[in-house]
């Protein structure tokens, strides 16, 4: 039996902008993924995905046939037809995977509930990236697109600088422990975004970004280094003025929160999935659950950290 794991994700600075070389300041989450295969006889492939609370919320069963892998005769929905084109790629860039006599009971499970936006696809894709041998970037290249920011933090333990190169992506690990993270929350804003449409969005948006990319990279420096609740305030709060102006979105705090007393930031794709706030513990609760939005999540209980 093999067993697998990958971490989940959420983009603290760069968002959008990654995808033309900004240097993105990318946290991976205490839960993750894991992916547990076991052998068995019959020439099949025999998947379950299960979730945060122990049920089933996918199932599947592929063929195995000198080398290929194809579906039962049923219908199948997009999950199914998703699974199976990642299996493929990953067969074309490692044509020994799956290539033997037997099969294989697969399950996948997923620690974060999975419209949370932390990661349910980069960390099944690094875990089948891992199970098959191949490079995990290439993999999400070929399937799913995007920055990849997602799949290294599916690889690492820290805190991490991602910046996407002509070559390859660089990635450098860092400390990102603030003696003010008992002020920093996560909120979910009750509706997963799709990636692929805030990609999407961006393209279609942005204008022209180089100078804008610049003032990316040095916040994301300076989020680094900074110690104080204040300028990390005024750091998240220039951010989203930056992004919006490019993007010609609004911010999530003048579009919703606009009386919040602190700062407020957007996470990955705006719009959805979660935002970071910042302030007292009770002040953030009663705000946003006064508001409708009961999942709070302090920064402490959802990032891995290096200490």
């Amino acid at each position: 039996m093999l067993t697998f794991y990958s971490h989940g994700k959420l983009l603290l600075s760069g968002e959008y902008v990654v995808l033309d070389g900004a240097k993105a300041l990318a946290l991976p989450t205490k839960l993750g993924q894991s992916l547990t295969v076991e052998p068995i006889l019959e020439q099949k492939l025999i998947w379950q995905s299960i979730d945060c609370n122990g049920a089933i919320w996918f199932e599947e069963t592929y063929t195995l046939l000198n080398g290929n892998i194809k579906f039962l005769p049923k219908q199948h929905n997009d999950l199914s037809k998703r699974l199976i084109k990642i299996l493929n790629v990953a067969k074309q860039l490692n044509p020994d995977f799956l290539k033997n006599e037997k099969g294989y009971k697969v399950t996948s499970v997923l620690e974060f509930p999975n419209n949370w936006g932390l990661g349910s696809s980069s960390t099944l894709l690094n875990n089948i990236a891992q199970w098959a041998k191949v490079d995990a970037f290439t993999l999400s290249n070929k399937t799913f697109g995007g920055s990849g920011y997602d799949i290294a933090c599916a690889k690492n333990d820290s805190a991490i600088v991602y910046q996407l190169t002509a070559s390859k992506p660089k990635i450098e690990r860092i400390l990102f422990n603030k003696p003010f993270n008992d002020q920093l929350f996560f909120v979910y804003l009750n509706r997963k975004q799709n990636s692929r449409d805030s990609i999407k969005t961006y393209k279609n948006n942005k204008s022209n970004s180089e100078e804008i990319i610049l003032r990316i990279n040095k916040i994301t420096s300076k989020l680094i280094t900074t110690n104080t609740i204040e300028e990390f305030n005024e750091l998240i709060k220039e951010h989203e003025t930056l992004i919006g102006n490019i993007t010609n979105q609004t911010p999530v705090k003048k579009r919703l929160f606009s009386d919040f007393k602190n700062e407020i930031k957007s996470l990955g794709g705006w719009n959805g999935d979660f935002i970071l706030a910042t302030g007292e513990q009770t002040y953030i609760e009663t705000y946003f659950k006064s508001k409708g939005y009961n999942t709070i999540v302090s920064f402490n209980t959802m990032i891995l950290k290096l200490t």
